[in-house]
C-alpha cells in the first residue's frame, strides 16, 4: 500500500528514550504505511512527563534553525508533508511557521498537518497545559498555514473564541476554522452526547475544498468510538500521523480516512489496555509504564485496519 512515489514527511515533535509519544508515536506508523520520515526531535526526554520522574534536553529555536539550514545546504529540504504536535515555546513555534512557509515555496502542494496541542477538558472544565502566549501564535500564525488540523474540542474553542455545546455549534466552529485556512478539520474528541450513548466518544470531521472553477465541496462526518477507561499518552500524536497517511491514500474521502484512523486507534488502545492490565496484575491500577502504547505489536492493525468504527455523514 505504499505511496506511488516516495512521499516524505518532516515531523517536528518530541522524542522519548522509552515509550511512545511525539515522534516515537508518529514515525513507526508512517513508515509502516510507506512514508519516508525525517524527524526533528524538539525535546529528548527519558520518558513522557506523566511518569513520576523525567530527565532530558529541549531543542531551542536557533538549534531547530541550524538543523534546517543543514538540510537546505545539501538541497534535501524537499517535503510532501510537515507534521507537528506538542510545543511549549513560542519562538520555536514561530520558527516552525517560517520553515513551513519556506517549504511551501519549494513545493506548493506541501500539506502541513498540525495538532495544535494546548490543553484539554477534565470533568467539563478546560485548562491549558502550555503557556498562554502560545494561543495567539497558533491562532494568528500556525493555523493560517496549516492544511489539516486536529484540535480537541477545548482547543477548537480556544482557537475560535467560541464555546461548543451542541453538534451544530461544533460544525459552525469547524467552519470558522476553515475560514482561518485549513481545508480539513478534525475535532478529535468532544464532550458532546453520542447518539450511541454515554460509553462513546464523538469526533467530528469537516473537509472543505474550493475547486479550480470556484465550486466548493464540503464533507462532514461524525465518528463515535467506544470509550476506553484509561489515561493514555501519545494517542493524539498517533492519531495525527495516521490521519496524515489515510488522507493521503484517500484524498477526497474524509469518511474513509477517519474510519481507518479511528479503527486503527481502537485496535491499538484495546491491545494496550488488555496488556497493561495483565502486566499490572489482578486488582492493580496500571501505571504509566504499563500503559505505553503497544505500537510494534499493532503493526498489522496499523498497516491494514479492520474497520470497527464507522463514520456517519452529516
Amino acid at each position: 500500500m505504499e505511496p506511488e512515489r516516495e512521499c516524505r514527511v518532516l515531523s517536528i515533535q518530541s522524542h522519548v528514550v522509552r515509550g511512545y509519544v511525539g515522534n516515537k508515536a508518529a514515525t513507526f506508523p508512517l513508515q509502516v504505511l510507506g512514508f519516508e520520515v525525517d524527524t526533528v526531535n524538539s525535546v529528548q526526554f527519558s520518558n513522557h512527563t506523566g511518569y513520576a520522574h523525567w530527565k532530558g534536553q529541549v531543542l531551542n529555536s536557533d538549534e531547530l534553525h541550524e538543523l534546517y539550514e543543514g538540510l537546505k545546504l545539501n538541497k534535501v529540504n524537499q517535503y510532501d508533508y510537515v507534521l507537528t504536535g506538542y510545543t511549549r515555546d513560542t519562538s520555536f513555534l514561530v520558527m516552525v511557521v517560517d520553515i513551513v512557509q519556506e517549504l511551501k515555496q519549494q513545493n506548493s502542494n506541501l500539506v502541513y498537518v498540525c495538532d495544535p496541542v494546548m490543553g484539554d477538558k477534565w470533568n467539563g472544565e478546560g485548562s491549558m497545559y502550555v503557556p498562554k502566549d502560545l494561543l495567539p501564535v497558533y491562532r494568528d500564525k500556525v493555523v493560517p498555514v496549516a492544511d489539516i488540523i486536529t484540535p480537541n474540542q477545548f482547543e477548537a474553542e480556544l482557537l475560535t473564541g467560541r464555546k461548543i455545546y451542541t453538534e451544530k455549534d461544533a460544525l459552525e466552529v469547524m467552519d470558522m476554522l476553515h475560514a482561518m485556512g485549513p481545508e480539513t478539520v478534525v475535532i478529535t474528541s468532544s464532550d458532546l452526547q453520542a447518539p450511541l450513548g454515554n460509553d462513546y466518544l464523538i469526533a467530528l470531521g469537516s473537509y472543505r475544498k474550493t475547486n479550480a472553477d470556484g465550486t466548493k465541496i464540503t464533507q462532514r462526518i461524525r465518528v463515535e468510538s467506544p470509550k476506553v477507561d484509561a489515561v493514555f499518552v501519545g494517542t493524539g500524536d498517533l492519531f495525527a500521523a495516521m490521519l496524515l497517511a489515510w488522507t493521503h491514500k484517500h484524498p477526497n474521502n474524509l469518511k474513509v480516512a477517519c474510519e481507518k484512523t479511528v479503527s486503527a486507534m481502537q485496535h491499538v488502545l484495546q491491545r494496550t489496555i488488555k496488556s497493561a492490565k495483565a502486566q499490572a496484575g489482578e486488582g492493580n491500577k496500571p501505571n504509566s509504564a504499563n500503559l505505553e502504547l503497544r505500537m510494534v505489536q499493532s503493526k498489522k492493525d496499523i498497516e491494514n485496519p479492520e474497520i470497527i468504527v464507522k463514520a456517519t455523514v452529516l
